[in-house]
């Protein structure tokens, strides 16, 4: 590998529950520094959203090519959620990295959990929704779940928020109870700089 360009960040894993806000925090990170970040653009067997981009939001693929990939030993870390595989590949890290850029990925708590088996060494960090209720509120104003896939989502997010009070899982949570607050903490974690991590919160209903 060439060497690593001075002031050199590792890698940012962003996780958090479905609805938390993730893309809204990125979406305003790359509109404010078009030039310091790169997306690690995922592999999903998922069908695009309105809007949504082949490439830009994800690289839309069959599953049976998703399962070459596999074979192929291309992805960094990969997972089924609602029925669907994602996966980050080592080429599209690679390719952000190449260009100079720190590169954010956004995974689900299975793919922490397979990049912890992985020499690329990024700083974890978790988006936490400040209660159960305002998750599902997020969930349903977005208008394309269904019940049922609501309640599949707010079934997971336990799990996940269940993983990220394990010891040393994160190195930083961010509550995004107020957007512009959340941001304000995401943008200095991205940046490099040093923030006093949220608490968990308790997600009972």
């Amino acid at each position: 590998m060439s060497p690593r360009p001075a002031g050199f960040l590792r890698p940012l894993v962003l996780s958090g529950p479905s609805g938390v806000g993730k893309s809204t925090l990125l979406l305003r990170l790359f509109a404010e520094f078009p030039d310091k970040f790169g997306f690690s653009v995922s592999h999903t067997t998922r069908n695009p959203r309105p809007g949504e981009v082949d490439g830009k939001q994800y690289h839309f693929v069959t599953p049976q090519r998703f399962k070459d990939l596999i074979h192929e030993g291309a992805f960094i870390e990969h997972a089924e959620f609602s029925g669907n595989y994602y996966g980050t590949s080592f080429e599209t890290v690679r390719h952000v990295q190449q260009e100079g850029r720190r590169c954010i990925l956004d995974i689900e708590a299975q793919g922490v959990r397979q990049i912890k088996n992985t020499n690329l060494n990024p700083v974890y960090l978790f988006i936490s929704p400040p209660s159960l209720a305002a998750l599902r509120d997020r969930l349903r104003s977005r208008g394309t779940e269904s019940g049922a896939s609501v309640q599949k989502r707010l079934t997971t997010a336990l799990k996940e928020i269940a993983f990220a009070k394990e010891p040393n899982v994160h190195d930083l949570v961010i509550i995004n109870d107020d957007l512009d607050r959340a941001y304000e903490l995401f943008k200095k974690v991205a940046l490099g700089e040093e923030i006093v991590s949220d608490k968990l919160p308790s997600l009972d209903d």
